[in-house]
This record gives structure tokens, sequence and C-alpha cells, in this order.
């Protein structure tokens, strides 16, 4: 068995399996936390939990005015990575193909130009990232090595993917099956990191958006 055969086989079986129930699991954990009953009456004009969910999470996609000045860097640039990496992975022809071959659905492809410069400004974003959080005292206080793993099995799979379409350095086989390996990294460690977020914010904040609209809270 090759490199590139161990990571299209039994690494990445075995990173979808982790990922898939270390994500229930997750989930689960939170559903299945005991919720103390909300005993103060709703205010009069108090929304249904789910338009206060939606109007919360939506007020919540951008820093009010007056911390806006601080966050601005932070909210920016976590917009630009983010969808940085959506372009990248949904708009690749072979990760379409990838993807088909896994949930029979696909789509169409972007320009292979167009990935590539989505994917050098995400790499660019996630450098920059780190050094805000290198930057800042108060973000450096608070990393713990669980931030900076994340960060780093991240970037990891841009950049050898940025490589393995660029053919640098090493066979295409081979920085294929480093991409591959990368990939599967990243979705072993997902339920265990703060990368955990993607799934846990629409829990965690609807949650808190439902608590103050029933009390009239301004979010």
């Amino acid at each position: 068995m090759t490199l590139l055969d161990f990571a299209r086989g039994p690494a990445l079986t075995v990173s979808f399996a982790v990922f898939t129930f270390g994500v229930a699991w997750r989930l689960l954990f939170v559903v299945l936390l005991p919720w103390s009953r909300d005993r103060a009456p709703a205010r009069a004009a108090a929304p249904t939990a789910v338009l206060g969910a939606v109007r919360g999470f939506a007020r919540h996609l951008w820093p009010r005015k007056a911390f806006a000045g601080a966050a601005r860097f932070t909210t920016v640039n976590g917009y630009v990575m983010h969808f940085g990496l959506a372009i990248a992975f949904f708009g690749f022809a072979p990760h379409i193909l990838f993807l088909q071959s896994v949930f029979g659905v696909q789509w169409p492809n972007l320009p292979s130009g167009l990935i590539s410069v989505a994917s050098v400004v995400t790499l660019v974003s996630l450098v920059l990232a780190l050094g805000h959080r290198f930057a800042s005292p108060v973000l450096r206080l608070i990393s713990t090595a669980n931030d900076y793993f994340s960060w780093f099995v991240t970037a990891l799979p841009v950049v050898s993917g940025l490589m393995a379409v660029s053919h640098l350095w090493a066979p295409y086989e081979i920085l294929l099956a480093v991409h591959l390996l990368s990939v599967a990294l990243l979705l072993i460690w997902f339920p265990f990191g703060k990368l955990m977020h993607a799934f846990l914010v629409f829990v965690t904040r609807s949650e808190t958006a439902v608590h103050y609209s029933r009390r009239g809270t301004v979010l």
C-alpha cells in the first residue's frame, strides 16, 4: 500500500468516522445537559423562540458600534478566512468530485484561478490572525495549546493543497497524499478542539438570544 492509497483509504475512512461520531456526541451532550426552566414570565411583546433566536444570531454577525473599532480587524479577517475556506473547499472541481463520491451530490465548480486566489487570501488571513494573537497581550494571555493547534490543522490543508496544485518540491502523488492526510488530521481534531464552534455557535448564540429576548434585553 502506497502513502496515497493509505491517505485515500484507511486515513479518510477513520477520520470521517471520528468526525461524524465526535460531532454527534458533542451535540448530543449539549442537548442532554440539564436545562433550567425559565420561570420568569416573558415580556408582553416578546417574540417567539424561533424569531428571537434568528434575530439574536443575525445581530451578532457584526459587533456593536461601541466595539466596532477594537473588533474590526478580528471581525473582517474572520469573515475573509471563513469565506475563503468555503470558496476553496466547495468551489474546487476535485473537491466537488470527492464530495459527489461520498454524498452523491454535485454542483458547478468555480474557475481554478479564483480558487487559487481564494486559497492564497485564506492563507494570508490565517497568518494575520496568528500574528494578531501574538501581538495582542490579551489574546496571547488567554490563548492555549488548543487555539494554536486548531490554527495549525486549519492552515495545513490550505498549504498542502496549494503545494499539490502547484506541484511544488515533490511528486504530485506525495503532495496529494500529504494534503489528504492533513484533511484527515483536521477531521479527527475537529470535534475535540476549538473548531467545534462551527456547530456549537448556532446552539449557544440562539439559546442566549432566546433568553434575552424574553426579557427585552437589547442584544
